[in-house]
C-alpha cells in the first residue's frame, strides 16, 4: 500500500515550480492602468514580437563595418590588426550589404551569412547607434553635466535593465515588453497570458497587470512529482478543489490565483512544447544551439496560436557569452554562428506558418564596446549600439538612424576610445515596434514614459 502523500508547503512551491513558472507582477489591482486599458479595442489579426537580448554587450562595431575606404581605416586602425593582437575584421573577410538609400558599402561579420540573406532580401533591418537616453544628449551636454547621464553608463546589471525598462534614470520595476502587455492585454479578449520566457525571468516582461509564462527551451512543462499518471490527475484535482476553498487574504488568494493559472497554462502549452512532428521542427535542423532551441519553442507557440487563443504574443529569448573583454575573435565566430542560424531558421518557419509579416524578431543588448581594442584580443565597455530588426512587416534592406563617426575622440566619442553616445534612444527603438503592434499614440506614454522627451516617435523601420 502507497504511504499517503501529504501536501506540505514545500511539497506545494515544488508543485508549483514543476508545473511552470507564472509571475504575479506588479500591484494586486493594477491600479492607474484602468483608464488607458479601457480605451484599448479588441483586435481581429494575429501579431507577435520576439525580444532577443543578448547578454553581455555585443560588440556591434565588428557586427558591422564600414567598407568605404577612409572609414574603414580609422576602424582598422583603432582595432588594430589580429596578428598584433587586435580585433579588426580583415576587409576581405566581410560580407558586403549596400543599405538601399545609402551611398556607402558595409561588411557584415563572416560568421553572418544567414543575416546578409535576410538583409539582402529586405526582411532585416538595421538600427545604428542606437542606447539608454534619459533625452536626447550631445557630447557636450554629456560633458557639462553628469545629471544629464543615464544612471551608471557602462554597468552590464544596470544598463540590461535599462534596456529592458527604457527607463535610464531611476529605478523602475516594470519593463516595456510588460507594459506593453499591460495596454494591449484588453485586445486578447483572453485570460490566458499574454507574455512568454523562454529565458527564465527577466525585467522586460514585468508588468502591472498581466502575468508572464516562463517555459523550458527543452522537455516538460508541466506537474511532474506527482507519482503516476492516475495518482497525479487525482492528486491535481483535490489541489484544484483546495485552491477553491474560500481564502483568508488577499495575498493567499492571489498565491492559488498563480498556481490555477501555472496549471492552466500547462496544460495547454505542455502537448505544444514537447511536439516533435510539427511542420516547423525541420526548420531548425541546423540551429540546435540554446538560442535556437529557444526560438524553436517559440515557432511551436506561434504555429499553435489557435489553439491558445491570444491575437497578441510577446516572446523574450536570450544568448549569453558578449562581455568579450578578451578572445573577442573566437567567441563571436562561436556566438555570430550560433545566432545567425537561430534567426533565419526562426524566419524562415513564421513563412511557412504564413505568419512573416505578423512576426517581428529584434535584438537588444547590455551596450555596445569600445572601438578601440583592449588588451587580450577583446574590447571594453561602451554605449551605442547597431540592432536587427526581422520580419516580413520589416522596411529591410536599409540602415536607420546615425552611423557614428569613427574617430576616436571625435564628435561621436564620448571618450577616446571609441565609446559612441547614442543617437537614437531605446525609447525610439522601442516606441517604433509598439505601434505597428497596435499601441495607440494615447497610450505609448504607459509604455514609454519618456517617449514625449525625443521628436521622432517612429523610426520608419516597420510598415
Amino acid at each position: 500500500m502507497n504511504a499517503p502523500y501529504v501536501i506540505t508547503r514545500r511539497r506545494l512551491l515544488q508543485a508549483i515550480a514543476s508545473a511552470g513558472a507564472v509571475s504575479a507582477t506588479g500591484t494586486l489591482d493594477g491600479l492607474g492602468l484602468s483608464a488607458a486599458l479601457a480605451q484599448t479595442a479588441p483586435v481581429n489579426d494575429y501579431k507577435a514580437i520576439v525580444c532577443v537580448f543578448l547578454f553581455g554587450g555585443n560588440d556591434s562595431n565588428n557586427l558591422v563595418v564600414p567598407m568605404d575606404p577612409a572609414e574603414y581605416n580609422l576602424y582598422a586602425t583603432a582595432r588594430g590588426t589580429q596578428a598584433s593582437g587586435g580585433i579588426a575584421l580583415p576587409q576581405a573577410q566581410l560580407l558586403g550589404i549596400k543599405p538601399k538609400t545609402l551611398n556607402k558599402d558595409y561588411g557584415l561579420h563572416p560568421a553572418l551569412t544567414d543575416l546578409k540573406t535576410l538583409f539582402d532580401a529586405g526582411k532585416m533591418a538595421i538600427l545604428t547607434n542606437v542606447g539608454t537616453l534619459s533625452q536626447p544628449l550631445t557630447k557636450a551636454e554629456y560633458n557639462a553635466s553628469a545629471q544629464a547621464r543615464p544612471d551608471q553608463l557602462f554597468s552590464h546589471s544596470d544598463q540590461q535593465l535599462a534596456w529592458q525598462t527604457s527607463v535610464a534614470k531611476g529605478i523602475e520595476r516594470t519593463g516595456w515588453g510588460g507594459r506593453l502587455a499591460d495596454v494591449m492585454g484588453p485586445s486578447n479578449n483572453n485570460n490566458f497570458p499574454m507574455i512568454t520566457s523562454i529565458a527564465g525571468s527577466a525585467i522586460y516582461t514585468n508588468g502591472r497587470t498581466p502575468r508572464v509564462v516562463a517555459i523550458p527551451s527543452t522537455g516538460t512543462f508541466g506537474l511532474s512529482t506527482f507519482g503516476t499518471a492516475a495518482q497525479t490527475t487525482a492528486r491535481e484535482a483535490a489541489l484544484k478543489n483546495i485552491m477553491n476553498l474560500e481564502a483568508g487574504n488577499d495575498f493567499v488568494r492571489e498565491a492559488d490565483d498563480v498556481l490555477a493559472q501555472a496549471l492552466g497554462a500547462s496544460d495547454v502549452l505542455n502537448p505544444i512544447i514537447t511536439a516533435n512532428n510539427t511542420t516547423i521542427t525541420p526548420i531548425f535542423a541546423n540551429a540546435t544551439s540554446g538560442i535556437g532551441t529557444q526560438l524553436r519553442q517559440v515557432a511551436k507557440l506561434i504555429e499553435a496560436r489557435n489553439t491558445i487563443g491570444l491575437k497578441r504574443q510577446i516572446f523574450f529569448v536570450s544568448l549569453g557569452g558578449f562581455d568579450t573583454h578578451t578572445n573577442e575573435i573566437n567567441s563571436h565566430n562561436t556566438l555570430y554562428g550560433q545566432l545567425a542560424p537561430a534567426l533565419k531558421a526562426f524566419y524562415d518557419a513564421t513563412v511557412q506558418m504564413g505568419v512573416a509579416d505578423k512576426v517581428t524578431t529584434f535584438t537588444m543588448s547590455d551596450f555596445g564596446r569600445t572601438l578601440k581594442a583592449a588588451s587580450g584580443g577583446g574590447s571594453d565597455h561602451g554605449w551605442g549600439n547597431h540592432q536587427l530588426i526581422i520580419g516580413g512587416a520589416v522596411r529591410g534592406q536599409e540602415f536607420y538612424g546615425t552611423f557614428p563617426n569613427h574617430t576616436l575622440g571625435g564628435p561621436n566619442d564620448v571618450s577616446t576610445n571609441g565609446r559612441w553616445i547614442p543617437t537614437t534612444s531605446v525609447d525610439q527603438y522601442g516606441a517604433t515596434i509598439a505601434k505597428w503592434f497596435g499601441v495607440s499614440a494615447s497610450n505609448m506614454s504607459t509604455v514609454f514614459p519618456n517617449i514625449g522627451r525625443f521628436s521622432n516617435t517612429d523610426l520608419g523601420f516597420m510598415v
